[in-house]
């Protein structure tokens, strides 16, 4: 004997309605399933890497970022996901910032322009750790702009604000994007991830600062992603992980976002 439940969900105003057939007398564990065409609207993910800095003369981010595109319709494009823009930025806090801004802003003036039901916006910026073992999928962002060398432009700031006016350096912007769930997703693929909660005070904290204030006053999102050189993981491996990673941050459930309008099928 099978139970059956058909039921309706409708973004925060929950009001279930069941029609049961051959009802059992007890709870089953049960599964869900998304049925029906209806499904959540598509993810746009725009993304930004870095070219060259002290160091680091060759940045793998700049081959990713560069080659992404083509590498994803080889792959195979995921469903709900659309590929927005690709940048490389300077490797520096002001160098970075206006193309940062430039693009951040066109992305808002599309999604004005489009409907309600496809106004999602990810942003994710990937940056080299020369010194890193693992990916770091990055949790925050500090308002302090500490550089333990010059950036691409000679500036090397100590101990300054990133926005004066969200007060002290210690001020911390999150993102709304569920990191831990993403690392562990990643993590059993075979990836070395790992969630971090310190981005650095170089260039990289710097633009995923203004990122996330940016996403926060805009109803969009942001993350950070941390790489290692393409001498400690391969080129190829490093490429795929950022296909999953945008596979897995425009498909996680709800990812912040609050749910639209689905029908469920709830079998036992």
């Amino acid at each position: 004997m099978k139970c059956v439940y058909v039921f309706s969900c409708r973004c925060l105003d929950i009001d279930f309605n069941f029609h049961a057939i051959n009802t059992l007398p007890y709870f089953i564990s049960r599964q869900l399933f998304v049925m029906g065409s209806e499904g959540p609207p598509a993810v746009t993910i725009h993304v930004t890497g870095f070219k060259k800095f002290h160091g680091v003369s060759e940045n793998p981010t700049e081959t990713i970022v560069s080659n992404l595109r083509e590498y994803m319709k080889k792959k195979g494009m995921p469903k709900g996901l659309i590929l927005g823009s690709c940048n490389i930025l300077e490797t520096a806090g002001h160098g970075a910032v206006a193309p940062l801004y430039q693009t951040l802003q066109s992305a808002i003036n599309e999604k004005d322009s489009e409907s309600a039901n496809s106004r999602r916006i990810i942003w994710v910026h990937f940056g080299v750790n020369s010194g890193a073992t693992r990916f770091a999928i990055e949790q925050q962002a500090v308002n302090e702009a500490t550089f333990r060398c010059p950036d691409e432009m000679g500036w090397k700031p100590q101990k300054v604000p990133i926005f004066p006016a969200d007060g002290e350096i210690s001020r911390v912007r999150e993102t709304s994007i569920p990191v831990e769930e993403i690392t562990r997703t990643l993590a059993k693929k075979g990836y070395e991830v790992i969630t971090s909660d310190d981005a650095g005070r170089f260039v990289c904290n710097y633009v995923y600062y203004h990122s996330l204030r940016f996403a926060e006053q805009n109803g969009t999102k942001s993350l950070f992603v941390h790489v290692p050189l393409f001498l400690t993981i391969d080129e190829e491996t490093q490429m795929q992980f950022a296909a999953s990673l945008l596979e897995f941050a425009s498909q996680w459930p709800n990812c912040g976002w609050p749910m639209d309008n689905y029908n469920f099928l709830l079998m036992n």
